[in-house]
């Protein structure tokens, strides 16, 4: 039996780890065309089929992706649905008019993941660690709601689930770099949250090697930094910023349309019959009706994926160059506009202040100042960009500052966790 699985269930991509009974983790791999590796992209693409239950078939992680490239017109890709989880605003999508809840998707995409573990997964454990960030994704977030979302969507191991915070994870997982105590301030950016927990980290030789000292978070990370790419480069060709008629009146368009086509959760459900028929009703009073088509063409030709490959490779440009090329082109719509860094950074620089803001919380609740923190653990994908990095080479020094296992590390810590004997003590 296996002891214990770490899921580190991300709002960009999900890692699993067994717990390997040695104190360390084994990492779950996995192997399509689109992508190797440990990373299973947290997305679902769904597709009419017959022969399915229900008529929809699906796919999840880089299989979602394979099978929305073969035939993106036929399909709905969701990628980010993680980000609704504490959303009391969603109660279910409609795709091919069929309603999915947030544990309904979960679920399937559980399933998914462990069919491509290649076996690894098939064995039940005894129990499962679920990492969760401090504080959730949304406007109004409600945290009992998302547990019980997620307690419906891990139902189906019928095992001992425990939830962990995130960045406690990854403390474990660091904590097997150091041979001497030290006081760690954990950093985990995500898609969705951007997450801090102070730990007191005790000599190797120790019955218990990390001791919970603070946590805090909030709701920015990744998602929202593509959020702020999208509004300056793409939502202007699609009517922001310009104007409807309603009888005699001039009125600004309502800036929900483009909120909801910036956030990744939210744009491939925006290709249902209502939303596209009100989306028309507004081309035929806008001024310029053919923004408004040009943002109907990108929905109802699912360019959701692409629009995402597009601004993540901008930003992974602009972590090694001073300057890069933003390209996109689909649904009619073609843009290549040059991007500074410094540009981009200072469209996220409000939301580098609220981070910061979180991280000094943090400090607070552990009754702690910045030179009272002996070492800096970065993770997470954001983590890379350079104007991250730089807040806390500001705060705690280069010499202080560690980073490695972006993606997987917090993983590999659940895992750890999972093994010990108690680990309810550590739960959120």
């Amino acid at each position: 039996m296996t002891e214990a699985i770490g899921l580190d269930f991300g709002t960009t991509n999900t890692v699993a780890a067994l717990a390997d009974g040695a104190g360390g983790s084994e990492l779950i791999e996995f192997r399509s065309a689109q992508a190797s590796g440990a990373t299973f992209r947290s997305a679902l693409c769904f597709w009419e089929d017959s022969a399915a239950p229900g008529g929809i078939d699906s796919e999840a992680g880089p299989w979602a992706i394979e099978e929305f490239l073969e035939t993106p017109s036929d399909c709905r890709f969701v990628q980010s649905f993680k980000s609704v989880v504490a959303s009391p605003s969603f109660e279910r999508a409609l795709i091919f008019n069929r309603p999915f809840r947030f544990e309904d998707m979960g679920q399937l995409f559980l399933r998914k993941l462990v069919s491509h573990a290649r076996g690894k997964l098939d064995q039940r454990p005894r129990r499962v660690i679920v990492g969760r960030p401090v504080e959730y994704a949304g406007a109004q977030p409600d945290s009992d709601l998302a547990r019980e979302r997620y307690r419906a969507m891990f139902s189906e191991f019928g095992v001992e689930v425990h939830y962990v915070y995130e960045p406690l994870g990854a403390a474990f997982s660091y904590a097997t770099r150091l041979t001497e105590r030290a006081t760690v301030l954990v950093a985990d950016f995500g898609g969705g949250t951007t997450d801090f927990s102070i730990v007191r980290i005790a000599e190797a030789s120790a019955p218990q090697r990390c001791t919970p000292l603070a946590s805090s978070g909030i709701g920015i990370a990744g998602d929202r930094f593509d959020q702020r790419i999208v509004d300056r480069l793409v939502l202007p060709m699609l009517g922001k910023g310009s104007k409807y008629r309603s009888f005699d009146k001039l009125l600004d368009i309502p800036a929900g349309w483009f909120s909801e086509f910036s956030d990744w959760s939210r744009l491939a459900l925006m290709r249902n019959r209502r939303k596209l028929e009100e989306l028309r009703q507004l081309q035929r009073k806008a001024v310029d009706p053919a923004a408004i088509e040009r943002m109907i063409a990108l929905i109802e030709h699912e360019q959701g994926y692409p629009l995402y490959a597009a601004v993540g490779q901008l930003k992974r440009a602009l972590s090694d160059q001073e300057s890069a090329q933003f390209r996109f082109e689909g649904g009619g719509l073609e843009i290549a506009v040059e991007v500074e860094r410094a540009a981009f950074e200072a469209w996220i620089a409000p939301d580098l202040t609220r981070i910061e803001q979180a991280l000094d919380a943090a400090l607070v609740q552990a009754g702690m100042g910045a030179e009272q923190i002996d070492r800096v653990f970065l993770t997470g994908g954001s983590s890379l960009i350079p104007a991250v990095r730089s807040l806390f080479d500001r705060r705690f020094g280069t010499e202080r500052i560690a980073s490695g296992g972006e993606l997987t590390s917090i993983a590999h810590g659940l895992a750890m966790i999972g093994a010990l004997a108690e680990p309810e003590l550590w739960a959120a």
